[in-house]
């Protein structure tokens, strides 16, 4: 090969080279421009977000979608109110139906679904520091648009203009130090992308930056190349104002446990079951699941238990954690809703409580009493018992079923013979109630529970049951019926240790398998230590039926990571200096500044302990509030009930009204390690004091009568 040929070859490569770079430089500018419009949208929504700074807020621009090399991610905030993952559109000509998003006639909608996907990702990640999924939102901002407020799935959508009060309506969610940590997170899992258009709109925004030192409601007291806070907007001054002022929410309402995060998520390919030992937070995991539930898939989730006080306290509790979401949260009792369901249907029932208990009477002395079950129990709510709980509340309908039936839960044992003379009484009764034209209330469940196995009703996704060992077995298929074995469909959520009602049976029963479906929680986030170990002494030894089939003792607590003082037990000779004590017991725990009038709690396992209770702290001019008439919202009034009112409730201070000395642990208690009734109602006792005692966060007080 010659010196030329060798030049000319070189030349043509060069030429080559030449042309490459050039194509390359062309694609590169069309590529700019082409991107410009974008950049500047961009810009656009930083600057109407950038007030946020002023109260907290931090903006982290352009960065990294995470497992991905090439996809972006327009803006991230962290701040009181929670992370927001910010996709700006300059969408023009949008129009917005209901569920759907169209652009020029042409459905878009699907162009989210990245968006949702990238939420829910970030969800199990921060899961890991124990933000709840809730606090996490895929945020859409029409650049240039005013006035738009839609949810698309999971995703919201605001024009531009209101944006920053769409963050700021949703108060302070997180405390300065969680924002720390949720923004340290948040700068590791979406990393900061380094090209040069990108590095430019942050240096831009720097140049404007808040000069936040010594602001007190800033969290940016150091400057942070990624951020972007920036000048204030005159027009949001208002929302600003009442952002800094904002009374913040409970810490359990967005900053949880990470087991408890990831569970409030997770998963279930059909019947699930939550449980755990008291304070171990398992309300706050079904509060949390149903909001999740309620963002993630169409139709209404419902949340139920047997105390009908208690739906209505977890209603004010959700409109509070997830006031956005909380129209597809339906919280009603379970008889309330069989009730509301035959009525809706059409369905008379002549419900008649006070009816019940006078025909009952008569049955029982006319069929009762005279017979083998007066000899064996002379009281006859043993029996009431046994035809309510066993007999209704298992669906049990001829005496085959009920002469072959495990009568779980019922201490005392029972001939067929025997079985036959209750079953005596009971069709005694149901003459009687048919004759009359009346019903009890377990009727009202057996007639729903039967109308919806005819006619399904298709209203909700999900059915999440909080005390679930309470419910019988007819209102479990009742409500098993509304979603049966669907993913996610029906949670349940209790302790065995914590029934207090007599009868029991098992999942099976029913129907329901859960398949390795159930999680146990240890770790008890409520009570100090010796409120618990005192608590644990009075239930030591007792075994129970779990509703899934096994005989267990207490699940144990692993971990109970709080401390405080003793519980105290005072012992009183009468009735009178026992009532008056507590009065001055109230205004000396609020004196020492460890409680107002509305973090203390009066309990009492009988209905007449309330009234003295109500009456003694009236007299002594102390504001009240029963727990039949509670229903969530702050009071600053000492809350008085019975133990059944106070399920899934808690106090900073409980006092524990005319409670029987016997029943304590080392108060020659009582025994129960015979067989009968009166055995089964100690055992029942006892366990209704360890709910009582379990409501205490900080302290215990306990007055004992003879």
């Amino acid at each position: 090969m010659t010196a030329g040929t060798s030049a000319g070859i070189e030349s043509r490569r060069q030429l080559m080279l030449t042309e490459k770079r050039e194509h390359a430089a062309a694609l590169a500018r069309r590529a700019a421009a082409r991107h410009m419009v974008p950049a500047r949208v961009e810009r656009d929504v930083a600057a109407a977000l950038a007030p946020l700074a002023e109260v907290g807020y931090h903006l982290l621009p352009n960065r990294g979608w995470p497992g991905s090399r090439i996809a972006q991610i327009d803006l991230v905030v962290v701040g009181p109110s929670g992370l927001y993952i910010v996709d700006t559109k300059s969408w023009s000509d949008v129009t917005i139906d209901q569920t759907r998003i169209y652009r020029q006639n042409v459905d878009v909608t699907d162009d989210l679904a990245t968006l949702a996907d990238l939420a829910y990702a970030t969800e199990a990640e921060m899961a890991d520091l124990g933000l709840a999924p809730g606090e996490i939102h895929p945020l859409v901002v029409l650049a240039g648009r005013s006035g738009i407020r839609a949810r698309i799935g999971t995703v919201e959508m605001v024009g531009e203009t209101d944006a920053a009060r769409y963050i700021l309506e949703r108060g302070i969610r997180l405390s300065r130090k969680q924002v720390d940590k949720v923004l340290s997170a948040a700068r590791d899992y979406f990393p900061i992308v380094g090209a040069p258009g990108q590095l430019q709109l942050a240096a831009e925004a720097t140049e404007a930056r808040v000069a936040s030192e010594g602001s007190e409601g800033s969290v940016n007291e150091e400057p942070d190349h990624d951020t972007i806070p920036l000048l204030s907007n005159a027009a949001l001054m208002r929302q600003l104002d009442s952002a800094l002022s904002a009374t913040p929410i409970e810490d359990w309402m967005s900053f949880l446990d990470p087991e408890q995060a990831r569970l409030a998520r997770r998963s279930f390919n059909g019947p699930s079951r939550i449980r755990g030992a008291v304070g171990t937070g398992k309300t706050v995991v079904g509060l949390h699941r149903a909001a999740y539930l309620a963002r993630s898939q169409p139709g209404i989730v419902l949340v139920t238990s047997y105390v009908s006080t208690l739906p209505a306290v977890l209603s004010a509790q959700m409109d509070r954690l997830a006031p956005d979401i909380s129209r597809r949260i339906e919280f009603v009792g379970t008889h309330a809703f069989a009730k509301r369901l035959l009525s809706d249907r059409g369905i008379r029932v002549n419900l008649q409580p006070a009816a019940a208990d006078a025909e009952f009477e008569h049955a029982w002395r006319a069929v009762g009493k005279p017979g083998p079950l007066g000899r064996l129990e002379a009281k006859s709510t043993y029996w009431e018992d046994e035809i309510e709980h066993v007999i209704k509340g298992r669906g049990i309908t001829t005496f085959d079923q009920y002469a072959e039936l495990a009568r779980a839960g019922r201490r005392r044992g029972l001939t067929l013979d025997q079985r036959r003379a209750v079953w005596e009484l009971y069709c005694a009764y149901q003459a009687r109630m048919t004759a009359r034209g009346a019903r009890d209330e377990a009727d009202l469940i057996l007639l729903a529970e039967e109308s919806l196995r005819e006619y399904p009703l298709e209203r909700y996704s999900a059915v999440i049951v909080d005390e679930a060992q309470d419910l019988s077995s007819t209102m479990i298929r009742m409500l098993h019926h509304l979603v049966g074995n669907a993913t996610d469909g029906l949670t349940l959520i209790g302790d065995g240790q914590q029934s207090i009602y007599p009868g029991g049976y098992t999942l099976g029963e029913v129907g329901i398998s859960l398949a390795g479906r159930g999680v146990v929680m240890n770790t008890n986030y409520r009570n100090t230590a010796e409120i618990l170990h005192f608590a644990e002494g009075v239930v030591a030894g007792d075994v129970y039926l779990d509703i899934e089939g096994a005989t267990a003792e207490d699940d144990d607590v692993t971990s109970v990571p709080r401390s405080g003082p003793s519980p105290l037990v005072v012992r009183f000779t009468n009735r009178a200096t026992h009532d008056a004590e507590l009065p001055r017991r109230v205004r000396e725990m609020v004196a020492a500044g460890g409680a107002a009038f509305g973090d203390i709690g009066i309990l009492s396992l009988t209905t007449f302990g309330v009234r003295a209770a109500v009456d003694a702290l009236r007299k002594a001019n102390i504001p009240v509030i029963e727990l039949n008439r509670y229903n969530g919202k702050a009071v600053d009034a000492v809350k008085i009930g019975t133990v059944k009112r106070a399920k899934g409730l808690e106090f900073k201070q409980v006092l524990l009204a005319q409670v029987p000395s016997t029943l304590l642990p080392g108060q020659n208690s009582i025994a129960i390690s015979e067989e009968g009734a009166a055995a089964e109602h100690t055992e029942l006792q006892k366990r209704e004091l360890y709910v009582a005692m379990t409501r205490a966060r900080d302290g215990l007080w306990i007055g004992t009568i003879p």
